[in-house]
Formats: C-alpha cells, sequence, structure tokens
C-alpha cells in the first residue's frame, strides 16, 4: 500500500488530514503546518504562494516588506524589524524557501500534508530543511514584539529560492545586488542540521561543493568482441581511484573519535551514463560525483589528485566541474558565541549543550560569504544553527519530520539569540 493510500485512509472530518485549524493546537505549530503544505519542491516550487504567505505574516507583525526579482519568476523576499539605531549594522536571518524532491511510495504519509502524528511528530517534506527555521525566526520576533521589546539593531528575515539546486538564481544573485549591500549585514544566521543527541551543533564553517563530471572516450564496437580500451574499462579505472579515496576517508572517520563528517572529504558517485544498445561497446561514458572538501584541505593538491586518477585511468579522460565554491570558514571569536549560552539575555539558554563543528555540506551561509560583496570580507562572522535536537537527521530523507515540542523550544531559543544578537553584543566591524 502506498504512502499517499495511508494517507487516504484517515478520517474524512480529521483536521490533520483536511488542513483545518486543530484549537487545540499551538498557533505557531498551526502556522508551520500551513508553510510545510505550500508545494514548493523542486523542480517546480511554488514560489508565488510562498511569497504571498511571507508578505501575509510580514503585515500581520508589522514588518517592512521588500521583494527583489533577482531574474524571472526567483523572488527574495524580505521581511524587516527596524532597530531604534539603524546605522548600526543589521542582524541577518536567512532561511530558504525550496524543498528537495519526494519519493512519495517511502513515505508514511502525504509529505505535503504535514500530518501530525500523537507523538506531535509532524511529517512534511522541508520539516527540518529548513521551513521550520523560516518560522521559527518569524514567531521568535513574534514574541519580541508582543513583549513590547525593542533592539538598537535592525532585523532582516530574508527569504531566497532555489537553495537546493545550488541558489544560481537566489542568494547567489542577490548578494551581488545593491539592495544586499543596504541591509548592512553585520551578522548572519543561517540552517544547520538536526542532532540527535541533547546537544544543538553550531556550524562555524562549511565545506566547499565540488560536483565533477568525468567523461570518458575509448573505442566502441560490436557486443560480441573482446574491444581494446574501452570507456567502460577506464571509467571502471576512474570509479575504483575515487571510491577507494571515500572509503580512506569513511574509515577515518570511523577510527580517529575526535573527527565529525565536516572534518573529512566526503565523495559520493551521483550519476553514471553511457550506451545506446545492448550489443554495442560505448564510445563514452560518463560519471558525476559530489565531492564536499573541508576548509583544511588544500585544494590545489586535491585537483592535482583528481588529475592524477584521470590521468592514470587512460587516454581521453577529461573532467569538467558543474559547480566549485571555495570552502568558508572563520572560527567564532568568543564574544558571538556568548549569545548561545553565555550573554546577559541568554542565562536561561546555559543549559543548553553546544557542539561547534564545520558543517557537512554547503549551506546558504555559503553563498553569504562568497564574493563579492561578502558577509566573511567585511569581517563578521555567519553560523549556521538549527535548533533541532533529539532529532535524527532527516534532510532530503524520506519521512522526514520534526516534533512539534523541539519546533517550540527552538522559538523560544531563537528569541533569546535575537535579543542578544540585536542588542548586547558589539560586531567585529564595530570594535
Amino acid at each position: 500500500m502506498s504512502c499517499v493510500q495511508k494517507a487516504n485512509m484517515l478520517p474524512e472530518k480529521d483536521p490533520k488530514r483536511q488542513g483545518e485549524k486543530d484549537p487545540q493546537e499551538d498557533p505557531s505549530v498551526t502556522l508551520f503546518r500551513e508553510y510545510l503544505r505550500i508545494k514548493t519542491v523542486q523542480p517546480e516550487p511554488d514560489y508565488d504562494t510562498a511569497v504571498k504567505f511571507l508578505e501575509r505574516i510580514g503585515s500581520e507583525l508589522g514588518l517592512q516588506c521588500q521583494k527583489v526579482e533577482v531574474c524571472p519568476g526567483r523572488v527574495i523576499t524580505i521581511l524587516t524589524w527596524k532597530g531604534t539605531n539603524p546605522h548600526l549594522r543589521s542582524i541577518l536571518l536567512n532561511s530558504h524557501t525550496d524543498v528537495v524532491p519526494v519519493f512519495e511510495e517511502y513515505w508514511r504519509y502525504d509529505p505535503f500534508s504535514a500530518f501530525k502524528d500523537s507523538e506531535g511528530n509532524i511529517y512534511a517534506r522541508g520539516a527540518q530543511d529548513m521551513k521550520c527555521v523560516s518560522i521559527q525566526y518569524i514567531e521568535a520576533i513574534r514574541k519580541l514584539k508582543a513583549e513590547g521589546r525593542q533592539f538598537p539593531r535592525t532585523v532582516h528575515m530574508s527569504f531566497v529560492p532555489d537553495e537546493e539546486i545550488g541558489g544560481h538564481k537566489g542568494m547567489e544573485m542577490f548578494v551581488k545586488r545593491p539592495e544586499f549591500a543596504t541591509l548592512n549585514v553585520g551578522f548572519a544566521l543561517d540552517e544547520g542540521l538536526a542532532n540527535p543527541t541533547d546537544t544543538f551543533t553550531v556550524f562555524y564553517g562549511e565545506k566547499c561543493p565540488w560536483w565533477i563530471k568525468v567523461k570518458v572516450e575509448g573505442n566502441p564496437g560490436h557486443g560480441s568482441r573482446f574491444i581494446e580500451n574501452t570507456a567502460a574499462e577506464k571509467m571502471h579505472r576512474v570509479i575504483t581511484s575515487f571510491l577507494e579515496f571515500r572509503e580512506r576517508e569513511k574509515q577515518r572517520l570511523k577510527s580517529e573519535k575526535h573527527l565529525t563528517l565536516g572534518d573529512v572529504t566526503s565523495l559520493n558517485l551521483t550519476m553514471l551514463n553511457g550506451g545506446i544498445s545492448f550489443n554495442v561497446v560505448p564510445s563514452e561514458m560518463s560519471a558525476a560525483f559530489d565531492i564536499r572538501i573541508p576548509p583544511t584541505v588544500d585544494l590545489k593538491a586535491f585537483e592535482e589528485q583528481l588529475t592524477a586518477w584521470c590521468r592514470a585511468a587512460g587516454e581521453g579522460v577529461s573532467y569538467e566541474f558543474h559547480q566549485e565554491h571555495e570552502a568558508a570558514m572563520r572560527d567564532l571569536p568568543c564574544c558571538h558565541r556568548q549569545p548561545l549560552y553565555q550573554s546577559g539575555e541568554c542565562k536561561c539558554l546555559s543549559c543548553v549543550h553546544l557542539s561547534c563543528q564545520l558543517i557537512s555540506s554547503s549551506t546558504l551561509v555559503e553563498l553569504l560569504l562568497s564574493p563579492p560583496p561578502t558577509v566573511l570580507q567585511a569581517g563578521h562572522p555567519a553560523i549556521g544553527f538549527s535548533p533541532m535536537n533529539r532529532t535524527p537527521v532527516l534532510l532530503h530523507d524520506h519521512n522526514e519530520f520534526l516534533n512539534e515540542q523541539v519546533f517550540l523550544r527552538g522559538i523560544e531559543i531563537y528569541a533569546h539569540l535575537i535579543s542578544a544578537l540585536a542588542s548586547v553584543l558589539p560586531l567585529q566591524a564595530e570594535a
């Protein structure tokens, strides 16, 4: 029985199925589930509905709303809570609106119904990556405004498209525009990852993604003969070299207990193409690799290794980059770690256990730090942080979910964090 059929077996009047408001549900959770039901799924995301949703929320909260169309159909939405001293550098709370595709047959519930089970687990694509963070930002600001709080620094919330396909028609274009410069960003927050333990993970840097396609040429011929120097033989050597390196890094991660996934180079064969018929030896084949390299690795030396692997496979072997970014890393100064668990605003968070790591994938922070202009070059850190502890890492996986109590606690954490960043700490450029 498919997951869609299972979802359809819910009682017709069940508010969880129909999307009706549950009067006993926390309004923040209701808003979260509403956002999850907007199908901003690649490759055809419904961005228009998402932008209208965000505009509505901005209007409810009395926030300024700016829409910047960086290219046709790709709009950056910015909700702004103006500070009492707008000349100070601002805080940017960044998130993306798109989500990755789903294989519905593997889902327990409809991935766009935002079904909540009896334990409070909310199942939906984007529950972890990263619609939870978007709504947590919004609801944290709602809470602070309801308390009558005001802060010197301006707080911007940016909601960007196309992050899941590289951000080339989203943040990558936005950071080069004057509208981004006028935000006067001094500190940026972006997405992190869930953590299955009691610990919350803070990411202060990230790997650089190299998406590489290796192309191999060889002698063609009839499938009944032993053709010499075929593309398949060369491709076998290439794949063996790449995957042997993968295994070495995997074993290094297992054996060196102090390492995290962000400290080693991950490599995966993600696409393999070639051939036209069962009885024809192909003249060309290609393989695509997704490689994520820590900022501690010498990129020039690593590329020389890639070149050597291809050269060793034989003539007619080449590779091309489909995505290549520099690694982004800045150690988080003590004064910027403080708002998470030490500052006067956040004493109630002193029991929060934090782990500072390099993130194992690339996120929007990378685009925020990429030139020109850059937050990093201006001397201001950007960190990745999603307040999701006691939660398995399920971004891009089947049955992605987030528990409502973890979600609600995240709002409290963001409220304290925003308070600290917007009022307490001097930013580096102002020191």
